[in-house]
């Protein structure tokens, strides 16, 4: 499969003779393309570059270089696509998303060339995340939901997150048996057919926020919308919170994050002139917290067992979640 020119293709979208490539980002997963920084002197400005190129052999640092996963990534790639294409222009200053600037797809290659947040004065990247970075983290996610609250969504996931049940069987079956398993269908139902939708992010981990590098700015976006489609609010939380927090600060500040949580998206329903009853909402998905960690739970002990974001409050929340169905 012939390799794009992705430098020739930009300096002819761009209008760019003298546009030139700065550096290499990051590799995409399992060797699927990279992520690359362009500079385009004409228009004083530089773009990120997203180039998706499927490897002729699937290499996965798990093992799981299955068929299914290949057609997962493939179709999570076309996901991001459709979400930049269709729903980003949506999103506000409440919950900042890379503007897309142009695609390109050949040969089973795609081309993402998006807004770079660094120019845009979001350069910051935290390995750790304090409180109050956590809490920059929850305000995103609040007005993101509010913003998508029951939006149809036909051209992304029909369920949120990179780990939902439909697309994880091989993890499934190869899981020890025991409750969690047993239950895994149950939990899985009761978060789709939640009465309350919006579309999550699906992979809100810390590595996917970009912090304003002025710091009394208190502004963040967020990247990466491969695993973006329909799911209860709590999904998001839950796995942002755990992507942040030690057990012991779970357990700690539990109860203040989902409040916090929960009064940011009091705040994008004013914001946004929602009529939809928040306290509805609320009581639903924080009873559905605890299925969420239990959801998840579930997909690591199929996934990586030994994975170190197991521990006591995932478990806790998983028995809690079990006792309840």
């Amino acid at each position: 499969m012939p390799v794009i020119n992705v430098l020739a293709l930009l300096k002819q979208n761009f209008a760019d003779n003298s546009l030139y490539k700065l550096q290499t980002v990051q590799s995409l997963w399992s060797g699927y393309g990279d992520i690359s920084r362009y500079v385009s002197p004409r228009l004083h400005t530089t773009f990120i570059v997203k180039h998706i190129s499927p490897p002729i052999e699937q290499v996965h640092p798990r093992g799981w270089n299955t068929q299914t996963s290949h057609q997962r990534k493939l179709h999570s790639y076309q996901v991001e696509t459709n979400f930049y294409r269709y729903y980003a222009s949506l999103c506000d200053d409440n919950c900042v998303v890379p503007k897309l600037l142009a695609e390109f797809s050949e040969n089973q290659q795609q081309i993402l060339v998006l807004q770079d947040l660094d120019h845009a004065g979001f350069s910051l990247r935290k390995d750790q995340a304090s409180i109050a970075d956590v809490k920059l983290g929850i305000k995103w996610l609040a007005y993101f939901h509010a913003r998508f609250l029951q939006q149809p969504s036909s051209d992304l996931w029909p369920v949120g997150t990179y780990w939902y049940l439909a697309t994880r069987q091989d993890e499934l079956k190869v899981m020890q048996a025991g409750k969690l398993k047993d239950a895994a269908q149950a939990i899985d139902s009761a978060l789709n057919n939640a009465c309350f939708q919006t579309l999550v992010h699906g992979d809100a981990k810390l590595a996917n926020f970009c912090f304003s590098d002025n710091n009394s700015a208190n502004r963040i976006a967020a990247v990466d919308f491969q695993y973006v489609g329909q799911g209860v609010g709590v999904k998001d939380l839950a796995y942002f919170l755990g992507a942040c927090l030690s057990q012991d600060d779970l357990f700690k500040y539990e109860q203040s994050l989902l409040d916090e949580y929960f009064s940011q998206l009091k705040q994008a329903f004013c914001h946004y002139q929602l009529k939809w009853d928040i306290a509805l909402i609320q009581h639903q998905w924080r009873r559905l917290y605890p299925l969420v960690w239990a959801d998840f739970y579930r997909f690591l002990l199929g996934w990586s067992p030994d994975h170190y974001k197991i521990n006591g409050y995932m478990q806790k929340q998983t028995n809690i979640a079990l006792a309840s169905l």
